[in-house]
């Protein structure tokens, strides 16, 4: 079986490209490290990259079923999308670009437009999503791109910049200011442009994504024919604000694949690596810098996985649920880097030697993972303010809540299939938030099974720390809801940061209960959980120190999945404690 099989799981896909795409330690390839760097120098793609992914079909997951490609739903896109950012995210960055081009369409276009921009797509085209400007940034409320009436049309006269595809990318999703009408979503097509008004800008010079089509494009008094728009007339700040909720979300497969590779090359080195007698993974501090890494990276999984099935399960919550992901996960993998390059030590500064010297294009990629999309301070804005609200509902279950969690966190159940729709997407939660909700039950439901079912230490660690994380959750949201919070105050960025981290324990608990079932007797089946809520403390401020019996299993299962099938994540971790 091949790419090509739709009907296969999610997982069964993600590991078929992974197997297509090989082994990027090896000698040679378009995915492998030593020709992916020796082509970064060059500021161009490894030859063949983007060939085997056309051919193995990536860009059918780039278009929903619905339309006449592949994607089922956005779970199966960020599996995908990881197996390739652990390799290259240069690449990744140019199809992440256009799935965000090409989403509006998805959500609003009417099926002329669908059917032709899913057609381009499976024929290799390319889109962008022209949206940011030379003088505004991220500045969505001020948009100096204006497109006048022109009989059937318009004219269209502004500047984009800078914009991922750009150069490459055929069609063309601008953010306009139509006269009489208001900023709006329209879909352009450059073929049906005509030559002379319009044109495209030079690549810009960047410090990591190199060889990634980063560019602009300039109108002056464009003709676009009429029926271009996307949505509702004047509502396009808010479609922007909706379709940047998915590729928020989607992003955390960048960071979870860099995640990936840096550990694998860090922890490959500290196992061979030797001085004063023997392998410096047994020098204590190593030791701590890479299992904290990977406890990290099992928090990024679990706080981005279930995000991804809520576009099909519940989308109404993803305008805070997607910033949350935005802001968490590319933070995590930012640190994540950094153990690994207090491992490498020198070799981290190097263009050679260690794993083909890739980690300096890794680091330098992924710093773009908190930038763009909404930079860190946007999504803390966007926390903060719909957080007042939450807070005065934080410990009042959600309606349904149980069987929303189960949709979200089970792994064994496959996500829904995605059926796009603008009118689904919402611009606020309005409180509707079953992960900060569910946390009391949630915990009391632990507390039971840790009585009945595991040892009496295990049961002890757990039930402690998630005493000491309720203690300090039910103060935060009591306090939040007693006061006045500004979201454009650095106070208000604190808070919302604090918010995301007990989302993300919340996360971690309900991945435990819903899929964790089987497994939790098992010696690591439980012991992850308590690692990762301690981890997640001493992010709170509370000085704690990993517990040492719980280490030992979770560490094993590290060490066999530097050389074995699995990435690091989750499931390896279930499947090495599923019952024989």
């Amino acid at each position: 079986m091949t790419g090509q099989d739709v009907d296969r799981p999610s997982h069964a896909l993600a590991a078929d490209l992974d197997r297509v795409l090989g082994d990027p330690g090896a000698g040679s390839g378009p995915f492998s490290f030593a020709e992916t760097v020796a082509y970064e120098e060059r500021d161009a793609l490894p030859p063949g990259a983007v060939e085997l992914l056309r051919s193995w079909g990536f860009a059918r997951y780039l278009v929903p079923e619905a339309f006449g490609g592949g994607l089922r739903n956005l779970e199966q896109l960020f599996l995908l999308t990881r197996v390739l950012a652990r390799r290259n995210l240069t690449v990744s960055v140019m199809f992440g670009s256009a799935l965000l081009g090409v989403n509006p369409v998805w959500l609003w276009g009417d099926e002329e437009q669908r059917k032709r921009v899913a057609q381009g797509l499976l024929d290799g085209d390319l889109a962008c999503f022209a949206v940011s400007e030379p003088d505004h940034g991220s500045d969505l409320g001020t948009n100096g791109t204006v497109a006048v009436p022109d009989g059937d049309g318009y004219l269209l006269t502004g500047e984009k910049w800078p914009v991922g595809n750009a150069t490459r990318g055929r069609f063309v999703t601008v953010y306009a200011n139509v006269e009489g009408i208001g900023s709006s979503l329209m879909l352009l097509d450059k073929t049906q442009l005509g030559q002379g008004s319009w044109e495209e800008r030079p690549f810009v010079r960047t410090v990591g994504l190199r060889g990634h089509d980063l560019s602009g494009l300039s109108f002056r008094g464009t003709p676009v024919p009429g029926g271009c728009l996307l949505g509702r007339p004047g509502g396009g700040l808010a479609g922007i604000l909706q379709v940047l909720q998915i590729t928020r979300t989607a992003i955390g497969a960048l960071s979870v694949g860099t995640m990936d590779s840096v550990l694998r090359i860090a922890l490959r080195y500290a196992r061979e690596r030797v001085l004063y007698g023997e392998e410096i993974y047994r020098i204590p501090v190593i030791r701590r810098h890479l299992v904290g890494a990977h406890l990290d990276l099992l928090i990024a999984e679990c706080t981005a996985l279930p995000v991804t099935r809520a576009l099909s399960v519940a989308p109404s919550r993803l305008s805070l649920w997607s910033s949350v992901v935005k802001y968490l996960v590319p933070t995590l993998g930012e640190e994540v880097v950094a153990e690994a390059g207090r491992v490498l030590g020198a070799r981290s500064y190097l263009r050679e030697e260690v794993a083909s010297g890739v980690f300096q294009k890794l680091q330098r990629d992924h710093a773009i993972a908190s930038i763009f999309e909404g930079t860190t301070h946007v999504n803390l804005h966007g926390i903060a303010s719909q957080l007042p609200t939450v807070a005065r509902i934080a410990d009042r279950p959600a309606r349904d809540g149980n069987t929303v969690l189960r949709d979200l966190f089970d792994d064994a159940r496959e996500a829904p299939v995605w059926q796009p729709s603008g009118r689904a997407l919402r611009l606020t939660n309005a409180a509707e938030d079953e992960i900060t909700r569910g946390w009391e039950p949630a915990v009391a439901r632990a507390r039971l099974i840790a009585g009945r079912e595991l040892p009496p230490a295990e049961a002890g660690a757990l039930t402690k720390v998630l005493d000491r994380l309720s203690l300090l959750r039910g103060g935060f949201y009591a306090r939040i809801a007693a006061g006045t919070l500004d979201a454009t105050t650095a106070e208000a960025q604190d808070a919302a940061a604090e918010h995301c981290l007990y989302h993300a324990a919340a996360s971690c608990l309900y991945t435990w209960l819903y899929s964790f079932e089987e497994e939790r007797t098992a010696p690591a089946g439980t012991a992850w959980l308590v690692l990762v809520l301690q981890r997640l403390l001493s992010r709170l401020g509370q000085a704690t120190e990993p517990d040492g019996e719980l280490l030992g299993p979770v560490e094993e299962l590290m060490l066999a999945c530097l050389d074995g099938p699995e990435h690091f994540s989750l499931r390896a971790v279930r499947s090495a404690c599923r019952p024989a």
